[in-house]
């Protein structure tokens, strides 16, 4: 998504006229339907100065293309500024320029990360050559534009206010200014020079159009890879946080080999690719001979995942890789390198079928092993057995000895990359007001569907393009048909509606099922793993009362063992029973309505619920006198010069 895009000659313009800022701003606001920081906004007052200097350097022509603040598609990570046109061959280019704002920099002995002031400190944070390049490498992967056409990216990155690239530019560092050469505050005559080659011409072939509105690749989905990371090909690019996290993770082994555990908390929301991080430690610890397991308390990941391994490794190996959370009870004291616990919000107190096992899942894990990677999101425990907090880790690390890392992973890949959504369906389950109330200027499709007959036949459509579109829902109606497929469980009479739940001879695997399209899911059968589209059915258990979300536990199938004690502790503590069951039921539905990475349809049994949402996801009507300036990216090659 392009946000402010011009030519070069009216960024010039706006730049001396000493009003870029806001016209960035302007045009933020508006594509974004957010407002930004006030360090940002001084951030393009500073950098945009400099870049124009550059331009001005280089004699680039008049009508090549200018874009700042590009959002690459499919997450929520935004290119600083690409220069666009052809080089002297003639070859259609984009040139990509990661801006840092530094003023020194110090190396350190993790691959791709550097050390810089940020804030009021040091901190670890990628090298800016290193995320120029994977941004260049993500639209590559996922625009079908740039392949089709060969178009050219060219990243780098420049560092206006560094006066010393020692750090920078550090033979440590070669592979990624390799990539992505980084220039610093002297380097204006080499930076004019580097862009004077691969930008010679000006944009009329609309390289910028043609990116922006490039048709999507289907992004990568982890499972349909995994065989193919596990043979060491490098299937997806880390970017930013994770690559921070995936380093530091790394680093641990060295301070674990002078006989001190280590403990790492990983805090991240639904998309930020916490398995994705998880699966690509289990890859990297397993070629380097350590002993490693990827632990999951949930059974459907590992179902997945083992499924697209099979006929690829031995059956004991899988077996060997991937286990259960209840899998440590008589493990001995550090028999294990590392375990890689995603989830981890799901682990239990006790294990076994009859929860008659072990003492803490959580303790048995970290005296297990001597490093252990703890992938954690507190709002996706959605059952009263779920223990999972970083309080609780951090607890037993202590007890156990234990040094504590903590991280955060933040770069948003599900919900088409969309921050936004996240916070909206934070907002509109009431879980936390967020500065999104609506879907205005969000890009993700989300619909409110008037009939769950509705709700189907969208999501049977978006099924027949690659099989990952399903329908799941609250778990409110009994299981009956678990054994039976005559048997449609989930009734809705008044609209003439019926289907049946997922039947138990898939397991974990009724994601993958071809005929499963058929049938509904829920959270046990679907959380830790990803779709392109969602079909959501909002039950009983929530709905909206006069602009309030009320949830009851009662409204729950009593089947339903995410619940189980509740209705006890009700007699004895209502106040507590009632707090944790709001938390279950909203974690619930916001875990399923964060699955797909393309689009999520809702339908909500409750009229007065569905009201609710369709409301919050109104979006203003495009055509206002106000917008009209950004809408012209939408024209076609051919239409009247102007990259607004």
């Amino acid at each position: 998504m392009l946000v402010y895009a011009e030519t070069r000659e009216q960024f010039t313009r706006d730049v001396l006229s000493n009003r870029i800022e806001n016209v960035i701003l302007e045009a933020f606001r508006f594509r974004l339907g957010i407002s930004t920081s006030e360090s940002e906004i001084n951030s393009w007052r500073n950098s945009m100065q400099y870049v124009n200097n550059v331009l001005m350097s280089a004699d680039i022509a008049a009508d090549a293309g200018v874009a700042v603040e590009f959002k690459i598609p499919l997450t929520s990570r935004r290119i600083d500024f690409i220069l666009t046109g052809a080089d002297e061959a003639g070859r259609d280019s984009a040139i990509i320029v990661e801006l840092k704002q530094w003023s020194d920099a110090k190396a350190t002995e993790k691959d791709g990360i550097i050390e810089a002031v940020v804030g009021r400190g040091w901190h670890e944070l990628t090298h800016p050559s290193y995320q120029a390049w994977t941004y260049a490498a993500l639209i590559r992967d996922y625009n079908e534009a740039v392949q089709a056409d060969d178009i050219q990216l060219v990243p780098c990155a420049y560092l206006h206010n560094c006066a010393d690239g020692t750090a920078l530019k550090s033979e440590f560092y070669a592979e990624h200014t390799d990539q992505a050469p980084v220039f610093i505050r002297q380097d204006v005559e080499r930076l004019a020079e580097f862009i004077k080659t691969h930008v010679r011409t000006g944009d009329r072939n609309k390289v910028l159009y043609r990116i922006a509105n490039g048709r999507l690749k289907p992004s990568k989905n982890l499972a349909d890879h995994l065989a193919s990371l596990l043979r060491g090909n490098r299937e997806f690019t880390l970017i930013d946080d994770q690559k921070l996290v995936y380093e530091h993770a790394l680093s641990l082994w060295q301070r674990a080999a002078n006989g001190r555990k280590q403990v790492f908390i990983v805090e991240g929301g639904p998309g930020t690719g916490k398995s994705v991080v998880a699966i690509n430690l289990l890859v990297e610890l397993t070629q380097r001979e350590k002993v490693v397991h990827y632990v999951t308390r949930n059974a459907a990941p590992r179902a997945v995942y083992e499924s697209k391994l099979a006929g690829t490794l031995k059956k004991t190996r899988i077996t060997n890789l991937f286990k259960g959370s209840g899998s440590y009870t008589d493990c001995r004291p550090n028999m294990i390198d590392f375990l890689v616990v995603d989830e981890a919000h799901r682990l239990n107190e006790k294990s076994g079928m009859y929860k008659n096992l072990g003492e803490n899942q959580v303790k048995e894990l970290i005296q297990s092993a001597k490093v252990c990677v703890f992938f954690v999101d507190e709002d996706q425990r959605v059952t009263t057995d779920d223990i999972g907090t970083i309080d609780e880790i951090s607890r037993w690390a202590e007890t156990l000895r234990a040094d504590v890392h903590t991280g955060n992973l933040t770069s948003q890949f599900r919900c088409n990359g969309s921050d936004g959504y996240l916070a909206w369906v934070d907002h509109a389950l009431q879980i936390r007001p967020t500065a999104n109330e609506t879907l205005e200027g969000i890009d993700f499709d989300f619909q409110v569907c008037d009939s769950p007959n509705k709700l189907q036949d969208l999501i049977k459509e978006k099924n027949r393009v690659a099989n990952k579109a399903r329908m799941v829902a609250g778990y409110c109606w009994d299981w009956k048909g678990k054994k039976d497929p005559t048997i449609r469980d989930v009734a809705i009479p008044e609209h003439g509606f019926a289907m049946r739940w997922n039947l138990d001879k898939d397991g974990g695997l009724w994601i993958l099922q071809p005929d499963s399209i058929n049938e509904i899911g829920c959270i046990h059968t679907c959380q830790g793993l990803e779709l392109d589209y969602v079909g959501v059915i909002i039950g009983p258990d929530l709905v909206v009362r006069d602009g309030h979300v009320v949830t009851d536990f009662t409204k729950r199938s009593s089947q339903d063992r995410s619940i189980r004690g509740l209705k006890k502790m009700a007699k004895d503590e209502p106040e507590r029973a009632n707090e944790i069951a709001d938390r279950i039921i909203k974690n619930t539905y916001r875990t399923l309505m964060t699955r797909g990475q393309k689009g999520c349809y809702l339908f909500c049994t409750d009229p007065e619920t569905s009201e609710y949402f369709r409301q919050r996801a109104t979006r203003m009507p495009e055509g206002e006198a106000h917008a009209e300036r950004y809408l012209k990216v939408a024209e076609p090659p051919g239409g009247e010069p102007g990259w607004q």
